[in-house]
């Protein structure tokens, strides 16, 4: 309890909206409600910053109170832990037992991440792929050595980066690929990042050993530069010669996965609670609904019922990576399955529950609580945005996403929301798997969207509705073709130059707090005009504390649009409290220079 009789609640730096409503035992509608009444429109499962966080819970009654620094710290290295991983810190030691390394392939494009798969399990996946480009992602097993090992193949292609990212951080050990001729790339750093993230340990494969222009002693000391060193150069990274193409390396490469493996504890619990990962999913014509699932602890048998966000359903039938119908799935399994009631989104850790009619019950509640309502506006091509934008009509880029399978959707959506071109924002609206069809299309109409496809096509029906509502439909086969597109159109899209305008400051006299309403600054304009409708920096000294809107401008006990030179007024700012005497608070605004 705080001085002033509020509830202390204490809240990370960062945290879901749900995570926020579960901490003050509110509904998270509610909760989403007094976001967009601060002017902030965050869904569900959004992250929102503690300055965020803390206004709007001080409208439930609540004081924000930031972790101590030694908790925070320990929160924070459990929080870099994937769930599944804190999971099993749970489980009785006793009945752990040694299960299969999960190993992902990472690597810069073009490395031969997928070719050397392809040798050590000795089928053919880069002939059916796109520009010799992975695209999905896929689980295998082999045994070395009477032992099995577990690979989940992540694509190399730098716009598929969160796919990549998921792979280490549901694997054991991360192999990462370098091309002996070519040596580390920037994708290299990235893989090498996202296994150090998963705290995995790493194995370097030095691919390409045959090419005549292949350097080792070069390659292995920029592998040093990153902080790889070879064990040869006493270093704790074993750094394998392969080459995929000719085979040879191969059983090096595994008997260096089997020695990490040795020299850490990859544990799990085969008679403990059932979870694991999506890796896969996708809509099979004759089959229906068909997930790739990587058991990570406990037996999953056929007759369990899953449930994995808001997919859910009885197992009906299990393969393994060959196809072999199997009844149970121990720890670092992957898994086909047969029986799940719509497309799982990869990446979704998946769980057990008694019974289908509670997994629906659990999901519905979750689609309960989640707000959705697009604006309506007319349907524009990318071309007319460009135009509305320049007009000051449009503020963002709303899509409407569609991929052939789910693997697919993710790193699209990502790549997509990652393309950053000055402020202007790419709003998803929805995305899913299977091909266009005339509810996207409708979809995009109602809310100023246009559609992107990748991998899938739509029908004559749905191209002439498209044709008839004035909706944009473009589809690609290559992910940096769209990309770039996208890109082009936000580029065209930025804003023209500003000038900020200074109105006027204020001196901090004194600090109030309201209840409901957070910490009042009692000033007094020292120069020019305090508006309601400006921006407000606030300055301590030289140091630039905070800038952002006016939450609310007073004279005695009445609300003012602005308050001039030598009056003392209260003034109130969103996403900051902290005031102290002395701070000048500065009002300004911004203004477009015309372009000659």
């Amino acid at each position: 309890m705080s001085e002033d009789g509020q509830n202390l609640i204490e809240i990370p730096e960062s945290l879901t909206v749900r995570d926020l409503a579960d901490r003050i035992d509110a509904s998270p509608i509610d909760v989403i409600k007094h976001l967009m009444a601060n002017g902030v429109m965050a869904n569900i499962n959004q992250q929102i910053d503690f300055d965020t966080a803390a206004i709007v819970i001080a409208e439930f009654g609540f004081e924000a109170q930031a972790p101590e620094p030694q908790e925070a710290e320990a929160s924070e290295q459990a929080s870099e832990l994937p769930l599944w991983r804190q999971i099993l810190i749970e489980e009785d030691p006793d009945k752990l037992v040694d299960r299969a390394p999960i190993v992902t392939i990472l690597g810069h494009v073009d490395h031969g991440k997928t070719t050397l798969l392809d040798a050590i399990r000795q089928e053919d996946v880069a002939a059916g792929e796109a520009g010799g480009i992975t695209q999905h992602i896929g689980a295998y097993q082999i045994t070395h050595n009477d032992r099995p090992i577990t690979f989940l193949d992540t694509p190399g292609h730098a716009a598929f980066t969160a796919m990549r990212a998921r792979g280490a951080q549901g694997a054991d050990i991360a192999v990462l690929v370098v091309a002996a001729d070519d040596g580390v790339m920037p994708q290299t750093r990235e893989a090498l990042a996202h296994a150090n993230a998963a705290r995995v340990p790493v194995v370097v494969a030095l691919n390409k050993v045959d090419r005549p222009n292949a350097n080792l002693d070069k390659v292995k000391q920029e592998l040093a530069d990153v902080g790889l060193v070879s064990d040869e150069w006493e270093g704790e990274t074993m750094v394998v010669p392969v080459s995929a193409k000719q085979g040879s390396g191969l059983e090096d490469l595994l008997e260096a996965i089997l020695l990490v493996a040795d020299s850490v504890e990859i544990r799990a619990n085969p008679e403990g609670e059932v979870l694991g990962t999506v890796i896969e999913g996708e809509l099979d014509k004759t089959r229906g609904v068909l997930a790739t699932l990587l058991v990570q602890n406990g037996t999953l048998h056929t007759g369990d019922v899953v449930i994995a966000g808001d997919a859910q359903g009885r197992v009906r039938a299990m393969f393994d990576y060959q196809g072999n119908a199997i009844e149970e799935a121990p720890p670092s399994t992957p898994v086909s399955v047969l029986g799940i009631s719509e497309v799982p989104r990869a990446g979704e850790l998946f769980t057990l529950v008694a019974s289908v009619r509670e997994a629906k019950a659990i999901i519905k509640a979750r689609q309960e609580e989640v707000v959705a309502a697009p604006s309506s506006s007319p349907a524009l091509t990318l071309d007319q945005i460009f135009e509305a934008f320049r007009a000051g009509e449009a503020q963002e880029l709303r899509l409407v996403v569609k991929a052939d399978v789910q693997g697919s959707v993710e790193p699209v959506v990502n790549s997509l929301e990652e393309l950053n071109v000055g402020d202007i924002q790419i709003n998803v609206l929805h995305s899913a798997t299977g091909n266009i069809g005339e509810d996207d299309v409708m979809l995009a109409s109602a809310s100023g969207a246009v559609v992107i496809g990748f991998n899938v096509e739509a029908d004559q029906a749905t191209r002439r509705l498209a044709e008839t509502e004035r909706v944009d439909l473009r589809l690609y086969d290559v992910i940096y073709r769209l990309t770039e597109d996208i890109e082009k159109a936000l580029k065209g899209m930025l804003e023209p130059e500003k000038r900020e305008v200074e109105l006027g400051q204020a001196e901090v006299l004194e600090i109030f707090r309201v209840p409901k309403v957070g910490k009042i600054a009692g000033c007094r304009v020292l120069e020019g005009e305090i508006r309601r409708n400006a921006r407000m920096r606030v300055m301590r000294g030289e140091e630039n504390l905070h800038e952002g809107p006016v939450a609310s401008l007073r004279h005695e006990k009445e609300d003012v649009n602005e308050i001039r030179e030598g009056f003392e007024c209260g003034i109130a700012l969103k996403g900051f409290e902290a005031f102290k005497k002395g701070d000048r608070l500065v009002s300004f605004t911004e203004e477009i220079v015309a372009v000659e």
